[in-house]
């Protein structure tokens, strides 16, 4: 069950989705009329030109006369983006869709002015109308989370979090850094999880990433299956924090302890 409730201080520090697609060769002449749909939303534009490089160790002896055959040395993939100025992004390149928020705190909630879903409502039907693509390969929902470590113990971490971490054989006083990565098939969906514990500016702090997503979908059906995937994170979060993480959402920041 996805979580009702809006908290004024969450963990999370940013969503995206993403959804893929065949490699459309007329982008570019379909991108302005996005651009107008979404302008109301997203005043800033701007033409990312990112050159693809290819990294190879030949060894101290060797040289490169030439790119390898195939490789365009100067290919060019071209990203539009639209920026809110508020922290929503959106980057469209020509086999892909990328919405991205570091100011919703929710997916869906009632109570709420500010919807992630809302957001995807606004742009994805635009796209789709614009573009008239048939199918959808991949879509994707990500959500990023950096939680507290008020004491950095096997105990006081336990009290807070459902770890995947393996603390009775390291640990967490004793550690520098943890990550643990899996990637799940949950009925006709995939989750990947994963959990990781770093040094940030000198504090550290617990970071859950959970990406779902789904293959093969008909973009009629696109809004459904997101639905289904943020369920899917939900649990995953819900089941991967104590009550001392829902205490710490609830207070506002000045009231951190």
């Amino acid at each position: 069950m996805a979580i009702n409730e809006v908290f004024p201080n969450p963990t999370v520090k940013g969503v995206h989705f993403e959804m893929r697609f065949p490699n459309l060769f007329y982008m570019e002449k379909k991108i302005g009329d996005l651009q107008i749909k979404i302008m109301k939303k997203f005043p800033e534009s701007n033409l990312i030109l990112r050159r693809q490089v290819l990294l190879a160790d030949i060894g101290p002896e060797s040289k490169i006369e030439g790119p390898p055959d195939g490789l365009d040395s100067e290919a060019i993939k071209k990203i539009w983006n639209f920026k809110s100025g508020t922290g929503m992004e959106v980057n469209v390149l020509n086999n892909s869709l990328g919405i991205h928020s570091i100011q919703h705190k929710t997916y869906n909630n009632p109570t709420s002015d500010e919807k992630f879903k809302d957001l995807i409502k606004y742009v994805v039907p635009s796209f789709l109308e614009v573009t008239a693509i048939p199918v959808i390969t991949r879509i994707g929902l990500r959500y990023i989370d950096e939680c507290p470590i008020v004491k950095k113990d096997n105990k006081t971490f336990q009290e807070w979090y459902n770890t995947t971490f393996p603390l009775t054989r390291f640990d967490l006083s004793d550690a520098k850094d943890m990550n643990f990565r899996a990637t799940v098939k949950k009925g006709k969906y995939f989750v990947r999880y994963l959990e990781a514990l770093k040094k940030k500016n000198g504090v550290y702090t617990l970071t859950f990433d959970f990406d779902a997503f789904a293959e093969a979908i008909e973009p009629q059906h696109y809004l459904e299956v997101t639905d289904n995937l943020h369920t899917l994170i939900s649990d995953e979060y819900e089941a991967s924090i104590k009550e001392p993480v829902y205490k710490f959402m609830r207070q506002p920041q000045k009231d951190q302890k």
